[in-house]
């Protein structure tokens, strides 16, 4: 059972990043085809974010209800099917609906997926079943800018989505004849329907008004997101059942701390695929292949020491070597904000590495923290915040780069024209990222010890 658990959280973990880092070496294809302005083809790249943001926690509540192998399946068959119709999109308002829809199948395998795992792996096991499973995850994300330009140059970009549906059916096939039993740890309790409602509604509210500033409509919404993020919180208070146990964040000082550190992570990470893909495409003029060739530096660096760094934070303290990886991804995020138009790649790769072998440190020591530091019953919302914490970093990430994108920019095509002006950009965000990444440091070093704490709420 253990096994086939692994192998099909494995492919999952692996067939998501793909398609998110694919689809990013492919944005200029697209960009070409559809005549879109730098700030929409962010949104193709942020709605899939949104969708898995606004759902995975209302997703990873239901799991623990309704059992956690019935929604993992329904959400691997969601998303190849808008995989399929990702593909067959005409125009870039198909291709957002579709997107939307394959973020919120994505939202639904990974609030489980990660839970059903832990259900099965005892807590000495724990951290290195979660490092091959964030091992496969940097995989995904390692080839998917190399396969991803080869599709775009030689068949298209729609090839990019229609790759991963034999993937998707073969974990179907898993499903139903390896992944016997089913997990719903909080069977019978009644789902916080309102709450999911009001979650939804703060999040796009956030999310919509943070990649509309500086705009005054920009920061209306946000500050109504905000209010809604308060009444949220009271809501699930008074609840008896809610989809997030607030609760947890105020009485467990790993939990609550470990999920910060991780928003500030992928916050100061994520866009940095998209920046790169823009600059080494338009301003070093290099073959979407070539370009994601030296992409896959950083993913194979994360996806090479993942499973060690697990392995690592079942013998010590998590927080320990999350903290070291934070480090050496603030100094690579500050080396990033000094490219230029003449940087060499060999520095770049020397960059990647440093990246690589940041995030590669502490991914899996901080999953391992949050997960381990809730009750069994929780398994499946602490999977949903390490999903939340994930797709909301990216959201902000993506975010910052669209904000500063708008300011730098403007609603107008990349040009040759633009091309300081996007180099500006490209130092303007990492310098932000680089701050926030410093900021993460101290959120991982103050979370406390997970072991030999009573750490439950």
């Amino acid at each position: 059972m253990k096994r086939s658990a692994l192998i099909i959280a494995v492919l999952n973990s692996f067939i998501t990043p793909f398609m998110g880092s694919s689809v990013n070496i492919a944005l200029p294809a697209i960009q070409k085809e559809f005549h879109v302005d730098a700030v929409l083809l962010s949104w193709i790249a942020t709605s899939y974010l949104l969708a898995v943001a606004v759902t995975l926690v209302p997703f990873g509540r239901l799991a623990d209800i309704y059992g956690r192998k019935k929604i993992f399946t329904y959400g691997i068959v969601l998303f190849t099917l808008a995989s399929v119709l990702c593909s067959l999109s005409v125009s870039t308002a198909m291709l957002l609906v579709f997107r939307t829809l394959q973020g919120a199948g994505n939202a639904m395998v990974f609030a489980t997926g990660m839970a059903i795992l832990v259900s099965v792996y005892p807590p000495e096991e724990r951290g290195k079943a979660l490092g091959i499973n964030v091992a496969a995850v940097y995989i995904g994300l390692s080839v998917g800018p190399f396969v991803g330009g080869l599709l775009t140059r030689y068949f298209s970009w729609r090839s990019i989505f229609l790759v991963t549906v034999p993937l998707g059916i073969f974990i179907i096939f898993l499903i139903f004849s390896r992944l016997k039993g089913e997990w719903a740890d909080s069977r019978g309790e009644k789902y916080d329907l309102p709450g999911s409602v009001i979650y939804a509604v703060t999040i796009m509210a956030l999310i919509f008004g943070m990649t509309s500033l500086p705009a005054i409509r920009g920061i209306c919404i946000f500050l109504a997101g905000l209010v809604c993020l308060a009444a949220f919180i009271q809501w699930e208070l008074k609840v008896k059942s809610p989809i997030l146990e607030i609760r947890l964040f105020r009485t467990n000082r790993v939990f609550a701390f470990s999920n910060l550190a991780a928003l500030i992570s992928y916050s100061a990470t994520f866009a940095l695929v998209f920046l790169l893909s823009l600059y080494l495409q338009y301003i070093k003029q290099l073959s979407p292949q070539t370009a994601g060739l030296m992409l896959m530096t950083q993913p194979f660096f994360m996806a090479f020491l993942s499973p060690f760094a697990g392995r690592l934070s079942d013998r010590i303290e998590p927080r320990i070597v999350a903290t070291f990886g934070m480090i050496l991804t603030f100094i690579g995020l500050v080396l990033m904000s000094f490219l230029g138009e003449k940087t060499s790649l060999i520095y770049l790769t020397a960059i990647l590495i440093v990246l690589g072998s940041g995030f590669g440190f502490f991914s899996s020591p901080n999953t391992n923290a949050i997960i381990g530091s809730v009750d069994k019953r929780y398994f499946g919302i602490a999977s949903g915040m390490v999903g939340t914490m994930r797709s909301f970093g990216m959201i902000v990430s993506m975010g910052i780069a669209t904000v500063v994108f708008s300011i730098y920019i403007g609603r107008i095509q990349i040009t040759q024209e633009q091309y300081p002006l996007l180099i500006k950009s490209i130092r303007v965000a990492f310098a932000i990222f680089s701050l926030l990444s410093f900021g993460g440091i101290f959120a991982s070093m103050v979370r406390g010890k997970l072991r030999g704490n009573n750490l439950h709420a």
